[in-house]
């Protein structure tokens, strides 16, 4: 049996949870959220919680069965407390500045460059150098953090660039200085 596919999702006072066929639709106060799921895997509601089952033993019916039931929770965390991404920004004269809903940022390039979110998505600036992305779509909010990051990579000989917030960045140490070579 599969460890996290067998766990039963309690569902939080406050959220509701209907499932039409393989549609799964989960509202909560920040929101709601849909999703179509794989159709060997059953998805039930009983007595307050969601319980996910499959119909073999196949390796195939094991994967889905852990994915499914995390893609369910992670449906009911997002409509109940949502998710955030931290991102830094390293490097001198390296900032990021909201211009109405979009981020523009400035990374050493000759021009700013500006994300636009996509629908259920915020961007969060505590200062110039470190922002958050926002939203109720686990999936979503990876991807669009993604997206800044790739902006500009930190590179790793002095650390300059768009990490995640606690990112270490492996150094490499510098060209090393001439010894012994022709004259």
């Amino acid at each position: 049996m599969s460890r996290i596919g067998r766990l039963p999702i309690t569902i939080p006072a406050g959220v509701d949870v209907s499932i039409d066929g393989r549609t799964v639709t989960v509202k909560g106060p920040k929101g709601q959220l849909s999703r179509a799921l794989h159709p060997d895997i059953t998805v039930s509601q009983e007595d307050g919680s969601i319980v996910v089952t499959r119909p073999t033993e196949q390796k195939t019916h094991k994967q889905l069965h852990g994915l499914t039931r995390t893609l369910v929770n992670n449906m009911v965390v997002g409509v109940t407390d949502g998710y955030r991404k931290g991102l830094e920004i390293t490097g001198v004269g390296y900032r990021a500045a909201k211009v109405g809903e979009k981020l523009q940022l400035n990374l050493g390039y000759s021009h700013p460059v500006e994300i636009d979110p996509p629908s259920g998505i915020t961007f969060e600036l505590e200062n110039p150098t470190r922002l958050a992305v926002v939203g109720i779509d686990k999936e979503l909010v990876g991807q669009v953090a993604a997206q800044v990051r790739s902006t500009r990579k930190p590179e790793p000989y002095k650390g300059k660039g768009v990490r995640y917030a606690g990112e270490q960045v492996r150094r490499k140490a510098g060209k090393a200085g001439k010894i012994g070579g022709k004259k």
